[in-house]
């Protein structure tokens, strides 16, 4: 394969929703000015294939996605990717990650795969240097699995999260509600849906909270500001859509703004 037939490959599915969003996230944050001057790009959704990774990092099954998104990662090097994004959190926590890595280092095929996590903490410490107290709303799997909080204050920086019962709502009621929750309605999002997102920022506000991950792809699309009061809000996919350009073709990355 030539550089000129390479493309940027996302693994979608996790979730159906989340895929899309980093799409049209590349397509955003691409310099352009006509249809040929956008980045080729792969998306392979296969939801139906990638088990739940809340459920497999709780315990509550026993099948690890990592073999699945294994197998889109071939699909899409096979198909020309020379870089590639999982726009899902919960799929980076180390149960899931390390094992799909490791499948990947004994294929012995040559693809990046783009860290979302180190991504987004590189992110605030490049953009946002005087921050030193970090806020986190994810799923409930993320939340348990603990990465986020890991990496954060390894880095130095204070570490602030919902309770265990206002994270297991902000799970159930924003996101995985089977009438309201994002992981059924997304586009639009609904009012209840984000209403209990602003509780969650909220509290985390209450605690000092200089900024905040929304450390779950489906939550911006609830909260897609860059800021609310004062605080910074981190999308980890739109800075994962960003990594993707700067590692694909720099040239055609657009400069940063912390205005929409």
């Amino acid at each position: 394969m030539s550089v000129d037939d390479a493309k940027i490959g996302i693994v979608g599915g996790a979730g159906p929703y989340a895929g899309l969003d980093l799409a049209q996230k590349i397509l955003e944050q691409t310099i352009a000015e006509k249809d040929q001057d956008y980045l080729p790009t792969l998306l392979i959704s296969t939801p139906d294939k990638i088990e739940d990774r809340t459920r497999f990092l709780l315990g509550e099954i026993t099948s690890n996605p990592a073999h699945s998104i294994f197998r889109n990662l071939c699909d899409l090097k096979t198909l020309g990717a020379s870089v590639v994004g999982i726009p899902c959190n919960t799929a980076h926590a180390p149960a899931i990650k390390d094992v799909f890595l490791e499948k990947w280092k004994q294929s012995g095929k040559c693809l990046k795969i783009i860290d979302m996590i180190s991504e987004t903490i590189f992110f605030l410490q490049e953009n946002c240097p005087e921050v030193k107290t970090v806020g986190v709303l994810s799923t409930i799997g993320t939340w348990k699995a603990g990465f986020y909080p890991e990496l954060l204050s390894a880095s130095g920086y204070e570490i602030r999260t919902l309770n265990e019962a206002q994270q297991q709502h902000l799970h159930n009621e924003a996101l995985f509600n089977p009438e309201h929750g994002i992981k059924v309605q997304a586009h639009p999002v609904t009012e209840k849906a984000k209403n209990v997102l602003l509780e969650g920022i909220g509290i985390l506000e209450k605690q000092g909270v200089q900024a905040i991950i929304l450390g779950c792809t489906e939550i911006p699309l609830g909260l897609p500001e860059r800021k609310i009061s004062e605080i910074y809000l981190l999308d980890p996919g739109l800075i994962l859509a960003r990594a993707l350009i700067r590692e694909f073709k720099p040239e055609k990355l657009l400069p940063w703004t912390w205005e929409i």
